[in-house]
């Protein structure tokens, strides 16, 4: 199995989503600091992420402390205060964080941050926290939708060591236990591909299976 990189993720914003995504990236193995206003939401997540700190978010020396400038990425998840939420990505930016993630109340709230500098703005009702949870840590994964408890549906773009063969040499139901539902190749669909199909460069495949099993092929096929 490949080894991906340590990277750093720190979560700003305790409330629903926030605890969600650093849960999430938690459980998958990462290091996650988790930093709120409200010491109470800061006490209940101590316990499962690895370090979780009481902070301002819109004061500047407070993240300068953090260190934050030196983490990865960083998902601002700022509940329903959207002047906290701006100012926090501004000084997120500032700082020069590589990858700025954060949540939008409203399509409005969306372009600001956008224009300010986040790299990708999502809003909760689209994008529950295990999908941008999975896609941080691989960014070959470009969708993730859970089906059921056990059972999940990704859509990932292939790696180089894939391309060239068929889905015969990748093998990926007797490897991971999951089932290559289809191949896109630009915009074309192949539904129900046969084995012999041969994999081009930058096509994406959309694999069904048990949720244990996805991770573990998640983490073969990441790349970078």
């Amino acid at each position: 199995m490949k080894v991906l990189p340590n990277k750093q993720y720190a979560v700003i914003g305790m409330g629903r989503f926030g605890t969600s995504v650093a849960q999430s990236l938690s459980k998958l193995g990462f290091d996650v600091l988790a930093i709120d206003s409200n010491q109470q939401k800061v006490e209940d997540v101590s316990a499962w992420v690895t370090h979780a700190v009481t902070a301002d978010s819109t004061d500047e020396d407070a993240l300068r402390s953090l260190g934050l400038r030196n983490f990865d990425v960083v998902v601002v998840a700022i509940g329903a205060d959207i002047q906290a939420s701006i100012l926090t990505t501004l000084i997120l930016k500032e700082f020069g964080v590589p990858q700025l993630i954060v949540k939008a109340q409203s399509e409005l709230h969306g372009k600001v941050l956008t224009k300010i500098g986040a790299d990708k703005v999502v809003f909760p009702e689209r994008d529950m926290g295990m999908r941008v949870a999975h896609h941080l840590i691989s960014p070959n994964i470009l969708e993730y939708i859970e089906l059921s408890k056990d059972h999940s549906i990704v859509e990932i773009k292939v790696p180089s060591f894939a391309v060239g063969k068929n889905l015969k040499q990748l093998d990926i139901r007797a490897k991971y236990k999951c089932n290559v539902l289809a191949i896109k190749t630009g915009n074309e669909l192949n539904i129900s591909p046969l084995a012999e199909d041969v994999i081009r460069t930058d096509d994406v495949l959309v694999i069904v299976g048990k949720t244990e099993h996805l991770s573990e092929l998640e983490l073969d096929y990441a790349e970078g």
